[in-house]
């Protein structure tokens, strides 16, 4: 019988067969620990492991992202605990000035197509990208991974999702992300994993790809897995210094559910305060004045999300009275960024750039909204709280930067 991608996946990294439903142990390629729980999980070894050392060193990192550089003395207090527990074993730490750990692991070549690898971070199934499982864990969780260099799953059954029709040129990943979020809800995936499959799946870049994966835990999803394209397999050869394979599910791949994603004609999507599945036309909204906008996060916050961006308000000015943010996700892209002179159009416009990291999905960061504040995010989340007491609409870059300049939700062809 066929396989899917994550079937394939785990059997590659087990000696038991991955059935769907079976609990399985697998080996994990990359372990790692960020700012956020990274401190539990020493304690975690200290505590139920003390005196052994980690399972492999060269496989297990700490990358620093939510709260970087600290801000509060909590997080320094933790991310100074993580940084000596490296020293003492030997293992690399990505600091405040890397980025994204998720970003971090594909942009160094560390996880690779087909790979494994579990951390202390949500949207770590944002690997999925490049057609590897990636999936956060609770720190007692990884605190074992350290120790063993492997851990068990439930293999999860998976859905076919078809996207119908080629993305219009005034839509981007994200407005496809949206709508597929929008279509699914949060029961469809629930505790599944995705494969997409179509023209416009094959032809997204890495950095759609990656928009697309980061948003599978708003649908409940274990991870979206996308095949790897020719684009992506050298973008990670490169990366890795090597050549790199890539993985596809079988032809007679048993799915659980077939859901097509219908984008034709579509239009640029945003979602509601409150429920990322809230998803309506941008038209719809319009007419809401905007306080401020954030652009970044795992899901909108490399180099092409935050071209686009610039390339909305380059020549114009940030409505007065709105407060315009910009945190590129890697200190790679950052700096590409700054060479290309696209951060000089962002701050020409009135926008302040900040240094890489999660930015406003972590609490104390730019982002951040008062009670009464509606602000625009290409993050992934807007419930209650996640950025702040305010209202958070989440759109495309382009949604974003266009709206920054007309002072309402807006689109980029109003923006003349």
């Amino acid at each position: 019988m066929g396989q899917t991608m994550v079937e394939k996946i785990m059997q590659k990294h087990s000696d038991e067969d991955a059935e769907p439903g079976k609990i399985i142990w697998i080996d994990i390629d990359i372990r790692s620990a960020r700012d956020f729980g990274g401190a539990n999980v020493v304690k975690n070894m200290n505590t139920y492991y003390p005196g052994e050392k980690v399972h492999d060193r060269s496989k297990t990192y700490f990358t620093f992202d939510c709260n970087v550089p600290a801000n509060t003395i909590a997080y320094a207090n933790n991310q100074h605990i993580c940084r000596k527990y490296a020293k003492g074993e030997e293992i690399k730490v990505y600091d405040v000035d890397a980025g994204i750990g998720s970003h971090v692991l594909i942009e160094e070549g560390l996880l690779l197509p087909g790979g494994t690898g579990v951390g202390t971070d949500s949207h770590l199934n944002i690997l999925g990208s490049i057609g590897a499982f990636g999936q956060g864990m609770g720190d007692q969780d990884i605190a074992f991974v350290f120790k063993a260099g492997k851990t068990w799953f439930e293999v999860p059954e998976t859905i076919r999702i078809d996207v119908d029709g080629q993305l219009p040129a005034d839509c981007s990943a994200r407005d496809l992300t949206l709508k597929t979020v929008g279509t699914l809800g949060t029961k469809t995936a629930l505790g599944k994993a995705q494969e997409f499959f179509g023209p416009t799946i094959d032809s997204l870049d890495l950095s759609g790809r990656i928009t697309l994966s980061s948003m599978a835990t708003e649908m409940s999803a274990i991870i979206a897995l996308l095949q790897p394209n020719e684009a992506v397999l050298q973008e990670c050869s490169e990366a890795r210094g090597s050549p790199v394979e890539g993985i596809a599910p079988d032809p007679d791949a048993t799915y659980s559910a077939n859901v097509t994603v219908d984008i034709n004609g579509l239009k640029p999507q945003i979602s509601r305060p409150g429920k990322p599945h809230d998803v309506v036309d941008v038209e719809t909204v319009n007419d809401v004045p905007v306080d401020s906008v954030f652009i970044g996060s795992c899901t909108n916050g490399r180099y092409e999300d935050i071209k686009a961006a610039a390339m909305v308000v380059k020549g114009k000015k940030i409505k007065p009275g709105v407060f315009g943010s910009v945190v590129p996700a890697t200190r790679k892209g950052y700096i590409r960024l700054m060479k290309d002179g696209i951060l000089e159009i962002l701050v020409d416009a009135g926008f302040l750039v900040s240094n890489p990291g999660c930015g406003g999905c972590a609490s104390g960061q730019i982002g951040m909204t008062g009670e009464g504040q509606v602000q625009i995010s290409t993050s992934n989340r807007n419930y209650t709280g996640k950025q702040g007491a305010g209202f958070t609409y989440l759109a495309s870059p382009e949604t974003a930067a266009a709206s920054a300049i007309m002072g309402r939700i807006a689109t980029a062809e109003e923006v003349v």
